[in-house]
């Protein structure tokens, strides 16, 4: 899409809606996890509700975007802090929460934060499409967190021991995740001084 067809497009449109909602959908999930009992049955299954809704609108507002071509310059500066923002409580939350040790939480952050703003940089020039890596890396995140977010280690009775084998799987999951964080951020960075040194503009996404 040309310079001048981005400019026609409003920002008032259904993928830009989406991506404000899952703003907005951030401190609704810090709260549903942190403002009551931790170990609530129901106060996690509504934060894994409320986190389930976010990472669908995730999806649907980037191929809304791309199929109707209604990429605006909005959407390529909000869209990556909706997922970073909704991320970040997640892992923040779930460190206080106990279910994830906090230099997990802030080694991801560093991560997650220095790709995003990089992006942000060149994000008006170019439309950076997803790598692999970064698409792998998404997913994993996105189970591992909505894995622990569920209860787990909170069930009682008949379900004990599924919900501990269930919150072990989510751990693996986390595992998987950061190690494909790490690696797809190096692929960023790497790649990223690759195309500046030839003299490129823009960024590849992870």
């Amino acid at each position: 899409m040309s310079t001048e067809q981005q400019a026609a497009v409003s920002n008032w449109n259904l993928p830009n809606a989406l991506t404000v909602l899952r703003i907005a959908l951030v401190p609704v999930y810090g709260w549903f996890l942190l403002g009551h009992d931790h170990d609530s049955v129901l106060w996690r299954s509504l934060a894994w509700v409320v986190f389930a809704i976010a990472m669908i609108t995730d999806k649907i507002d980037g191929d809304l975007a791309r199929s109707r071509g209604l990429v605006t310059d909005f959407g390529k500066i909000a869209d990556p802090i909706a997922d970073k923002a909704l991320t970040g409580m997640a892992f923040v939350a779930l460190s206080i929460t106990g279910d994830i040790w906090w230099i997990v939480t802030i080694v991801v952050l560093l991560r997650e934060w220095s790709v995003t703003l990089l992006r942000l940089s060149v994000a008006k020039d170019v439309v950076m499409a997803a790598a692999q890596s970064g698409k792998v890396k998404t997913t994993l995140q996105a189970l591992a967190l909505g894995g622990l977010t569920l209860p787990g280690k909170q069930l009682t009775g008949w379900a004990d021991v599924p919900g501990d084998v269930f919150y072990y799987l989510a751990q693996a999951f986390l595992a998987a995740a950061v190690a494909m964080t790490l690696w797809s951020g190096y692929e960023f960075f790497r790649d990223f001084a690759r195309q500046r040194r030839a003299g490129r503009t823009g960024a590849p996404s992870t």
